[in-house]
């Protein structure tokens, strides 16, 4: 008995307890617009290009990956010739209309109905575009399409004077689709129109554009309503960033601040078109050719919702991302 307890230990011995080394490291999607002064994208970045803070907590960024749907065919960017491949792979973008009859709004609208057409030009049969409208329900009238001169049509024709919108044959992502048995134009407010923007915008892969065309929304102090947390929360959900026109014949009015916090929290910009329409409508389409996909590495931090801050470092200009994330 005593020969099998010392080999019993000796085997004990021989035999130590094994432990794993492997440490699962969570990680979290960030879609980074890197731009200069002009609304140019920086091309040529790297993951060294970029300081991400998660919390205040430093996080380091695993990779960056290009991704555009038309600079190559542009130019118009700002950087080395000697960038990474591009990843053609085309934009999802929702042309949003605020529609109001109010004389100091509805002639900014027109404006940029008749100008959208021109900014047309800088998309590809990568790119797919779907139109919708709010006043006091949201309305769908093109669903994804890459046809621009169904897009100019509907522009021209349907978003201020109703009508039926030209049929198309869908093959790819819907809006239509995504918003299933739902009725999306009972909607009240713009907030809880952009919540069922996101929410149908949610299950579709990656980056989302929404260029909100409109005067803008809020209390009367300047700030959010109660139901805007609502919205955000879905877009950031929904990796889509807002960028705002502002058509409102005014230098300064209160509804501006919703436009300028929502584009602030998902990444997206804020213009004013009522003076050089144009020129804000070009600086735009520069933002849009493309962006970054960084995968980050997540500090330890609980559950919940989380503030990230993204830098550049090494290159003069600024960085467009959403400011939260949920997990």
């Amino acid at each position: 008995m005593l020969t099998a307890a010392l080999g019993l230990l000796l085997l004990q011995v021989q035999d130590p307890p094994r432990f794993s080394e492997k440490v699962d490291v969570a990680r979290v999607l960030v879609d980074a617009r890197a731009i200069d002064g002009a609304g140019r994208p920086l091309i040529g970045l790297t993951t060294t290009n970029f300081e991400v803070r998660i919390d205040g907590k430093p996080a380091r960024v695993e990779s960056a990956q290009w991704v555009t749907g038309a600079l190559e065919a542009r130019g118009g960017a700002s950087g080395s010739s000697e960038a990474a491949p591009f990843a053609t792979t085309g934009r999802l973008v929702v042309l949003l209309f605020q529609k109001d009859l109010d004389r100091s709004r509805i002639t900014g609208l027109m404006r940029m109905l008749l100008n959208l057409r021109g900014f047309l030009d800088g998309f590809t049969a990568h790119d797919r575009l779907a139109v919708l409208s709010f006043d006091s329900r949201l309305r769908l009238w093109l669903d994804f399409t890459s046809d621009m001169e169904r897009v100019r049509e509907v522009l021209a024709r349907n978003v201020l004077f109703g009508g039926l919108a030209p049929h198309i044959e869908i093959r790819g992502p819907s809006l239509r689709e995504a918003f299933g048995h739902k009725r999306p134009e009972r909607s009240y407010t713009i907030e809880s129109a952009l919540s069922l923007i996101a929410n149908a915008l949610q299950p579709l892969p990656g980056a989302k554009t929404v260029v909100l065309v409109g005067h803008g929304f809020g209390e009367s102090g300047g700030g959010p309503g109660n139901t805007y947390e609502e919205a955000r929360d879905a877009l950031q959900r929904a990796r889509a960033s807002v960028f705002c026109l502002d058509v409102t014949n005014a230098d300064y009015h209160t509804l501006e601040g919703g436009l300028q916090v929502v584009a602030e929290d998902t990444g997206g910009t804020f213009e004013r078109t009522h003076l050089f329409a144009r020129g804000a409508l070009s600086r735009l389409a520069s933002t849009l050719a493309g962006h970054y996909v960084l995968i980050v590495e997540k500090p330890g931090t609980t559950r919940g919702q989380h503030r990230i801050e993204v830098r550049l470092k090494g290159r003069e200009g600024s960085v467009l991302a959403r400011n939260a994330y949920v997990d």
